[in-house]
C-alpha cells in the first residue's frame, strides 16, 4: 500500500535523523547540518531509502510555510513599517547579484540571459535557514537581525516578477515588458485584496473561536488561517512562504498572538525539519566527484559574491561595516525559492544539459556552509572591520558617530541602543540634569530624536573611534542597552580596553550571558531573565495582599543574593526563590 510506504519512509526519515542530529550535538554542530546530512544519506542519490521523494517535499513546504507564519506572528505591523528603511539595500543586492552574473556570463562566453537567469538564481537566499539560525542565536531583534529579515521580504517579493520575467529569458514571453508588468500588478492587487479581507474577518473569527472555549477549534482555525492565506497567496502568483508571513502579520495584531504562537511550534519544528531533509536529498555527490573544480569554483564564486554583494549594499544604504558584514555573511547561500525557479528556467531552457544538477548540488553546498559560517561571523566582522579606512570613498554618511553636542562633554554616560530601555534611562538622565549621549544605528531613529533635542548621535558601539568620539576617556559610565549579545560582548571589550577606569553596565536576555560579560569586563549586568522572575513574584505576592514592607525585603534579598551567586559564577536562583517563597509564613 502506497499510504503504507510512506510512513515507512517517514518512520525512517526521523529515526536516521535523531541519530544523526545528536551525534552532530555531541559534536557540538549546528542540527541544521544534520538534517542535511541524513537527506543526503537517505536520498535517491545516497543509500536510496526513501521512495516518494515528492511527497517528502510536500510536507517540507508546510514547514516553510509555518517557519514564515511564526516570523510573522513575533513582527507586529510597527516593525514591518520600520523595515522599509531596508528596502534599498535589499534591492540593492539583488540588482548587484543580477549585474554580476550577467557580467561573468559574458565574460566566459555564455548567453546573456542564461548569465541573468544565474543572477535571479543568486541573488535569492534561504529564508528557512537563515531565519532558523538568527532565530536560535537570539539575534532576531538586533540591528543585523532587522536588516537580515529586511533583505529577505525583499527578495521573497522578488521571486514574483523573476517567475514572470524568467519565461520571456528563456523566449517563450512574447508580449515582454508588458506582460512582466501586468503580472506584477495582478498580484499586487489580489495580495491587497487578500490583506484586506483578512484584516477584517480574521480577527472577528478569533474572537468567536476564543468564546467557545474549545482548545482543538483554536488549534485549528490558527492553521486554517496559516494554510488558507498562503494558499490564496500563491494563487495570486506570491510564494507561500510571503502568504504565511502576511498571515502571521494579521495575527500579531490580536490579543491572542501569544496562544497561537504556543500552538503553532511544535507543527512548525517537526515540519520544519523535513524541509532540510529533503534539501539533503537533492546532493547528488556523483556530480561533484565529476567536476569537482567546476563545483568548487561555484561554491567560492557564489557564497563570496553574495557576501560582498550584499555587504557592499548594505554599507551604501548607510548601515554600520560590523551590521553589514554580518548581513553579508548570513545570506551567503542559495535560497529554496532558487530550487522553484531553478526548474522554472530548466523547463524553458536557461539551465541546460547537467547544469541543472550542478546548480542544485553547489546551492545544498552553500547551504551545507551556512551554519558554519554564521559560527564564525563575529570574529569575521572584527576583522572586516578594517575595511572602514575605505569609507572616505563612499557618500558621507553618519557612521562616524556625527552630531556630537559641540560642548566637550566630561563626566557623562554613554548609553549605547535607544529602544525602551535607553529611551527611560534617557528621560531620567535628563531630569536629573546628568550629562549623556546617545548613541544608535538605527538612523531614522536618530534623525527622529535629534529633532526633539534629544543628544543622540549614529554609530556603532563596537568601533573604537566611535566611542572615542563619544568622550569615552572622560565618560563616568556606559550602558549598554542594545539587544545584540555579540555586539554587547564585543563593545564591552572594545570600551574597557579605552578606558579602564569607566563603569560599564551591561543588559542581557538570559542568565547564562552573565558571566561571559563580566569576564569581559562588565562591572554590572542586568538580566532580563532574571529581573523579570522578580517582578513576577512581587505580583503574585501582591495578589495575596502580602504588606508592601514585606514583598520589597523579599524582591531585595532575592536580587542581592542573586547577584551575588552570579558573581561567583553559581547556579542558585530557583533555590533562592524557594526558600523566600517558604520564608513568607515564617518572617513578619
Amino acid at each position: 500500500m502506497p499510504e503504507l510506504a510512506f510512513l515507512r519512509d517517514l518512520v525512517v526519515l526521523f529515526g536516521a535523523s535523531i541519530v544523526v542530529v545528536y551525534g552532530f550535538n555531541r559534536l557540538r554542530l549546528p542540527a541544521v547540518v544534520g538534517f542535511l546530512v541524513a537527506g543526503a544519506l537517505l536520498g535517491p542519490y545516497g543509500l536510496d531509502v526513501v521512495d516518494d521523494v515528492a511527497r517528502v517535499e510536500v510536507f517540507a513546504e508546510v514547514g516553510v510555510v509555518m517557519l514564515l507564519f511564526t516570523i510573522g506572528v513575533e513582527f507586529s505591523l510597527g516593525q514591518l513599517r520600520s523595515l522599509r528603511t531596508v528596502a534599498g539595500a535589499g534591492l540593492l543586492q539583488i540588482g548587484s547579484a543580477i549585474v554580476l552574473s550577467a557580467l561573468a556570463s559574458i565574460a566566459f562566453g555564455l548567453p546573456l540571459n542564461q548569465g541573468v537567469f544565474w543572477g535571479f538564481l543568486a541573488a535569492m537566499s534561504s529564508t528557512a535557514v537563515v531565519l532558523k539560525m538568527v532565530t536560535e542565536r537570539g539575534e532576531t531583534n538586533s540591528p543585523h537581525g532587522h536588516l537580515i529579515i529586511g533583505i529577505l521580504i525583499v527578495q521573497d517579493l522578488a521571486v514574483v516578477p523573476m517567475m514572470v520575467v524568467t519565461p520571456v529569458l528563456g523566449g517563450l514571453g512574447e508580449a515582454g515588458l508588458l506582460a512582466v508588468v501586468w503580472s506584477v500588478a495582478k498580484a499586487a492587487l489580489a495580495v491587497l485584496l487578500i490583506l484586506v479581507a483578512a484584516w477584517y474577518l480574521v480577527p472577528r473569527l478569533l474572537v468567536e473561536v476564543v468564546r467557545s472555549r474549545s482548545r482543538e477549534l483554536f488549534v485549528i482555525t490558527i492553521i486554517l488561517v496559516c494554510l488558507g492565506i498562503a494558499w490564496l497567496s500563491s494563487l495570486a502568483g506570491l510564494s507561500l512562504a510571503l502568504g504565511a508571513f502576511i498571515a502571521g502579520l494579521i495575527v500579531s495584531e490580536s490579543e491572542y498572538s501569544h496562544q497561537a504562537m504556543a500552538e503553532i511550534l511544535p507543527f512548525r519544528d517537526s515540519f520544519n525539519s523535513l524541509f532540510f531533509i529533503s534539501i539533503g536529498m537533492l546532493l547528488d555527490l556523483r556530480i561533484l566527484l565529476a567536476h569537482p573544480v567546476l563545483v568548487m569554483g561555484l561554491v567560492v564564486a557564489l557564497v563570496g559574491g553574495k557576501m560582498v554583494t550584499t555587504a557592499g549594499a548594505a554599507v551604501v544604504t548607510g548601515y554600520s561595516w560590523r551590521a553589514a558584514v554580518l548581513t553579508g555573511i548570513a545570506l551567503a547561500q542559495i535560497g529554496e525559492f532558487s530550487f522553484i525557479l531553478a526548474k522554472v528556467g530548466k523547463s524553458v531552457g536557461l539551465l541546460p544539459g547537467e547544469s541543472f544538477q550542478v546548480f542544485l548540488t553547489v546551492s545544498v553546498l552553500t547551504l551545507l556552509l551556512t551554519p558554519f559560517l554564521l559560527q564564525a561571523s563575529p570574529r569575521l566582522a572584527r576583522r572586516a572591520e578594517a575595511l572602514q579606512r575605505l569609507r572616505h570613498w563612499l557618500p558621507e554618511r553618519q557612521t562616524d558617530a556625527h552630531g556630537i553636542p559641540s560642548r566637550h562633554l566630561r563626566d557623562h554616560t554613554i548609553v549605547a541602543g535607544y529602544g525602551v530601555n535607553g529611551r527611560n534611562l534617557a528621560q531620567v538622565l535628563r531630569e536629573t540634569e546628568i550629562p549623556f549621549v546617545v548613541v544608535d544605528v538605527d538612523g531614522e531613529t536618530v534623525r527622529r530624536e535629534q529633532k526633539k533635542g534629544i543628544p543622540i548621535v549614529f554609530g556603532d558601539i563596537t568601533h573604537p573611534q566611535v566611542l572615542r568620539r563619544l568622550g569615552i576617556q572622560d565618560a563616568r559610565a556606559l550602558v549598554l542597552a542594545i539587544s545584540d549579545p555579540i555586539a554587547t560582548r564585543r563593545a564591552v571589550t572594545v570600551a574597557r580596553q579605552l578606558s579602564p577606569a569607566i563603569h560599564i553596565i551591561a543588559r542581557t536576555r538570559y542568565l547564562r550571558e552573565i558571566e561571559d560579560l563580566r569576564v569581559t569586563g562588565a562591572d554590572q549586568v542586568v538580566p532580563e531573565e532574571f529581573e523579570t522572575s522578580i517582578e513576577i513574584f512581587s505580583l503574585v505576592l501582591q495578589h495575596y495582599r502580602m504588606p508592601v514592607r514585606v514583598i520589597a525585603e523579599k524582591a531585595e534579598r532575592i536580587r542581592r543574593e542573586g547577584y551575588a551567586l552570579f558573581r561567583k559564577g553559581q547556579p542558585g536562583l530557583k533555590e533562592i526563590v524557594a526558600k523566600e517563597a517558604d520564608d513568607l509564613y515564617v518572617d513578619d
